[in-house]
């Protein structure tokens, strides 16, 4: 090799580079040097080439490359390296991404290791199928869009074309204002003009902004399309195979009488016409605007204290109504406004809180105590990418007290469900009711404003939810000594919901439990039998529940004429239903006011060794708990399974299951009499479901807010003589309610007598005297 000008091109594989002359060592040292780092910058673009090959593999790759590919240096295009899965790969990534489409590195590692590919393989196949998933959605939600815009733009075609040739609605010929008289000519403007402010109306409340004419343009309505409204009955139907009867109680001997069903009851009409779909999406987007607002905003709109001495925050309506200007309208008259406003955090994840509340059934199954019927009559949208965001649907229910002196609150509502960041949702309910033209009247006594929940994802499995409630309602029908727990909100309002989901969330956390706080005194086998336990004792609680408010379908008849203590009583028939006995199912239920603090009420009725008191049935025998599931962390939130020892010695033993729950809302004390021989399968685990249950119990609310019973015991100790029309209500009570559900006859075609009727009407007024007796109260 010479030491001229000419010098032989390095490689890093060339064995020249250890014979270079002393002469130009130095030289050839730097042009080693930059020769290796050329290199290494080729060989790191060559490796991201690979990268991006790589990266493009999948189940359709082919081997090969296009002739545009061409080496910076001007080299022949290089061959394109893909890789081919096979089936089983494919199918073991594609059965992945329908669980997590966003593997981490530990399954993406684990995943690699099973497949035989590099992680990397893993990680770039992954990305290729999200893409190509949110391009498929893209294309099917634009596709979507293009046949609605094109069908718009149709029917607007075709409405353009027939008002410029109206024709006459009664004989099909062209028509002509000039052929009409005087007198029908007047007419046919009155006609006309409301037909325009029945249509205004619609648009004020859901478009926030009336449909007012052109000076130039007069409106003709005279041949345009009648706003189209769906004809069909919604169809609501009573599960459990249970049909509910009336009780006349003319006759020495009573027939069993059908009652009207939930269709009968409620004609409303079913779904939604595509004319009013777009009214409704838009009142859904602004009913989500106002809920988020409502539930962050403070002062002005949110005051702190109020006049009635509650102490809470109430909504300052007049600020309401100048920050939300498109909201559903007006009250109307005749209506309260009923506003509050809670915050708590929930033992559950926000996503599964979500799905609890799109999801009809177990929105029912979450809230026994306060909504009695629910379901969805219309599915608008299930929500983009597999989750709610954007679900919107059209639902029906019905809103309760547990007890039959307050009318059950019908509400067919929007719920419009929206992610609004990571871990951040929000559902927003709202009423729809007045798109009918001649809604039911149950409708019209009750409407619910934007309310709704916003939930965000905190740290250990908890969220925190934020409930808004606003509610315009009618409360004439509600009975007066639960008028102040209605009109102060604690019957439907804010704080009610979030109580409820606190407790409930607490108890399905314990269904879910291993370690269960288990005090065994009789024999619960296994965790299996404690999960039987409590699926029964929640079976149990919700049958109590769905049977003793003043529903629509729960038609009562009053048997006792005693003013505040009447009995009610309705009957029913149980066919094909497991769960409970086969016949005729009679219901007697009476609230009354007592004086006594709830939790007083409460600790008396859950406690065993007190139960004789006031148990008729155990007929004075000694009452023993022989196991007790705990389920949270309030004590009073348990599951029991009771033995009656009987005085008799010829009398057998009886086991009763009991549940008593309690929070800042109210308490609820539930029993039922269980067979023995069932009731040991379930210990064993077996399944609760075939076990028959009647449950009785009681239902605790206080009269009024906590605040507002320090008030009044305050004026008390000024004023012992201060009491009101309604009896010595000012140092505050509770609002029992104590039900029975008996099996009177195993027939279910059996006429019922009147000495069935009168034997449960005295049982349930002596339960109810004994109780007053042992609380101290008998002149309540």
């Amino acid at each position: 090799m010479s030491g001229g000008n000419t010098r032989t091109p390095l490689h890093h594989s060339s064995p020249s580079l250890s014979l270079a002359p002393p002469m130009g060592l130095m030289e050839g040292q730097r042009e080693i040097s930059q020769t290796a780092e050329s290199e290494q910058h080729q060989q790191q673009q060559q490796k991201n080439k690979e990268e991006e090959y790589e990266s493009r593999s999948g189940s359709d790759n082919m081997e090969g490359g296009s002739g545009d590919d061409q080496d910076p240096d001007g080299h022949p295009p290089r061959k394109k390296r893909y890789h081919r899965h096979t089936p089983r790969q494919i199918q073991e990534m594609e059965m992945l991404f329908k669980e997590c489409p966003h593997p981490d590195d530990k399954q993406r590692q684990h995943l690699s290791k099973e497949l035989g590919l590099e992680p990397r393989q893993v990680k770039f196949w992954f990305q290729n199928r999200r893409t190509q998933m949110k391009a498929h959605t893209e294309r099917a939600e634009n596709s979507l869009l293009r046949q609605e815009n094109e069908k718009l733009r149709s029917e607007n075609v075709l409405m353009r074309e027939a008002l410029k040739n109206p024709t006459c609605q009664h004989c099909g010929g062209p028509a002509s204002l000039g052929e009409m008289s005087l007198d029908e000519h007047r007419i046919e403007n009155v006609r006309l003009k409301e037909e325009l402010d029945r249509v205004s109306a619609l648009a004020a409340k859901y478009l926030g902004r009336p449909i007012m004419p052109t000076p130039h343009e007069p409106p003709q309505l005279l041949n345009a399309p009648p706003l189209a409204l769906p004809s069909s009955s919604l169809d609501l139907q009573v599960g459990g195979g249970s049909s509910f009867d009336l009780l006349p109680t003319t006759a020495g001997s009573m027939d069993i009488v059908q009652g009207p069903s939930v269709a009968d009851v409620a004609t409303r009409p079913g779904g939604l016409t595509e004319a009013e779909k777009p009214m409704v999406v838009e009142l859904a987007v602004t009913a989500m605007e106002e809920l988020l607002r409502m539930a962050q905003a403070n002062e002005p709109l949110w005051m702190q204290g109020g006049a009635d001495g509650s102490g809470k925050e109430q909504l300052n309506y007049d600020e309401y109504m100048l920050q939300f200007p498109r909201g559903i309208g007006l009250r109307p008259p005749g209506l309260k406004t009923e506003a509050t406003r809670e915050t708590g955090l929930v033992m559950n994840s926000g996503g599964r809180l979500v799905e609890t509340l799109m999801d009809s059934s177990q929105w029912l199954e979450m809230f026994p105590c306060m909504v009695s019927r629910a379901l969805t009559v219309d599915v608008l949208s299930t929500g983009v990418n597999g989750n709610r965001n954007g679900a919107l649907q059209l639902m029906y229910a019905e809103l309760q007290v547990l007890s039959p002196l307050v009318p059950t609150r019908e509400i067919y509502f929007l719920r419009y469900c929206k992610q609004h960041a990571e871990g951040v949702w929000a559902v927003v309910d709202v009423s729809v009711d007045s798109l009918r033209d001649n809604p039911p009247p149950s409708l019209m006594r009750c409407r619910r404003r934007p309310s709704g929940m916003l939930i965000q994802d905190t740290q250990n499995g908890y969220c925190k939810v934020t409930a808004v409630e606003h509610m315009e309602y009618d409360d004439r029908a509600v009975h007066r000594i639960y008028r102040d727990l209605v009109n102060t909100g604690m019957a439907f309002g804010a704080q009610r919901w979030i109580a409820i989901l606190q407790r409930q969330c607490e108890s399905l956390a314990s269904l879910q439990a291993t370690n269960l706080a288990t005090r065994d005194l009789g024999g619960i086998a296994s965790s299996e039998g404690r999960l039987s336990m409590l699926k029964l004792a929640q079976r149990m609680t919700n049958n109590f529940c769905a049977g003793v408010s003043a529903s629509t379908v729960h038609t009562w008849t009053t048997l006792s004429g005693s003013g505040d203590n009447d009995v009610r009583v309705m009957t029913r028939k149980s066919v094909d239903n497991p769960g409970e006995p086969h016949g005729i199912v009679l219901s007697a239920a009476t609230s009354m006011w007592l004086p006594v603090a709830p939790q007083r009420v409460f600790e008396f009725l859950r406690d065993e060794r007190l139960r004789s008191e006031w148990d008729i049935l155990s007929n004075g025998g000694l009452v023993a708990e022989m196991a007790h599931i705990a389920k949270g962390q309030d004590p009073g939130n348990s599951v029991s399974l009771l033995r009656v020892n009987p005085m008799n010695a010829s009398q057998s033993n009886m086991l009763i299951l009991q549940e008593s729950c309690t929070d800042v809302s109210g308490a609820l004390v539930i029993y039922a009499p269980v067979d023995i021989p069932a009731m040991n399968l379930v210990l064993r685990g077996g399944d609760p479901a075939y076990v028959a249950l009647l449950p009785s119990g009681f239902a605790i609310l206080p009269d009024r807010p906590a605040e507002n019973r320090r008030a009044a015991a305050t004026m008390m100790s000024h004023d012992n003589n201060n009491t009101d029309n309604n009896g010595p209500r000012t140092t505050g009570g509770s609002l029992l309610t104590v039900a029975f559900q008996i099996l009177v006859s195993t027939v279910p075609s059996a006429r019922l007598s009147l000495e069935s009727v009168a034997t449960v009407n005295s049982l349930i007024s002596c339960t109810v005297q004994r109780i007053k007796a042992a609380l101290h109260c008998e002149d309540a």
